[in-house]
């Protein structure tokens, strides 16, 4: 197996730091992008908010993968807070993009997280990516965040946008809030329970992440999504009966939009995404099923 020299961004978050460990554990050879004073050996920093960063610190490298970005779901979105999130995904990709564009050996690929938001709200109708972005706060977000990394793009790089859904998880996302509410019998259906949530195993989002740096020829946006997304009913049936406890409890829209402010809405909306590229592309998915999702998140969290 060819081995890479492999820059990320974003390596402390969820998504980031699986991918991470999968790198290493296959003899990649990894930089992390640090926000603070480097700690490691493998740590260099960068500024992203200040758009800075040394386009020295990405010679020689195979790949940059930036996941980098404020959490959208970490807290109430204030004024201040969704500006927050939009320069640290902004301006951090902006920096990285510029960067890969001034260097005489530029990376094979440039993978740039992204996020099924781009769709907004899609009601019953599916979607793929060859489907506009809807309105709102999180597709507006998506499209200037796409569109950061123009000069990457225009620099010849073969350019990725990992559109991603909600990530079946122990250790964060949306996921890290719900299973201990599901495993103490609190869980239940968020408002009617008729909303599609398009989700993903985060096995499955590192593997296809590592296929679109593998495979030559893939860029623009993929869906990072499972096959056949599930309403938010089915799939509290489903966290029910993969962890043996009741789902009797049902939380009404009114209260989610009281404690979660304008953020409710992307847990109270729908979106029903495909992900057609990626599998056109050749990639399979190990858990396309949500109890197997599920069980995966399980087993992770138990090893």
């Amino acid at each position: 197996m060819e081995r890479f020299r492999i820059a990320v961004a974003g390596a402390s978050g969820l998504i980031g730091g699986a991918l991470v460990r999968s790198l290493t554990a296959d003899g990649h050879e990894v930089v992390r992008l640090v926000r603070r004073a480097p700690r490691a050996k493998d740590e260099v920093r960068w500024d992203p908010e200040g758009r800075r960063v040394d386009p020295g610190v990405l010679a020689g490298c195979d790949v940059v993968v930036n996941f980098a970005g404020a959490g959208v779901g970490d807290r109430r979105w204030t004024d201040a807070y969704k500006t927050q999130i939009r320069r640290s995904r902004v301006l951090g990709t902006a920096a990285l993009a510029g960067a890969i564009a001034e260097l005489d050996e530029k990376p094979r690929v440039f993978v740039n997280g992204s996020a099924m938001g781009y769709y907004g709200e899609t009601g019953d109708r599916a979607v793929d990516e060859s489907a506009p972005p809807g309105t709102g706060f999180l597709p507006e977000l998506c499209v200037e965040w796409e569109g950061a990394a123009v000069p990457a793009q225009e620099a010849g790089v073969r350019t990725v946008f990992t559109r991603t859904g909600l990530v079946v998880a122990r250790g964060g996302g949306a996921w890290g809030r719900l299973f201990p509410l599901f495993r103490a019998g609190l869980g239940g259906r968020m408002g009617d329970g008729r909303q599609y949530w398009s989700y993903i195993a985060l096995h499955d989002e590192v593997a296809a992440i590592r296929h679109l740096i593998d495979t030559d020829g893939l860029s623009g946006p993929f869906n990072l999504t499972a096959p056949t997304p599930l309403t938010n009913r089915e799939i509290t049936a489903a966290m029910g009966r993969v962890l043996h406890r009741p789902t009797l409890f049902a939380v009404p829209a009114p209260v989610l939009r009281t404690v979660l402010g304008e953020m409710a809405g992307d847990v109270l909306g729908s979106a029903r995404v495909l992900p057609r590229r990626l599998l056109e592309s050749g990639f399979t998915f190990a858990f396309p099923d949500i109890e197997g999702a599920l069980q995966a998140a399980l087993a992770e969290a138990q090893g």
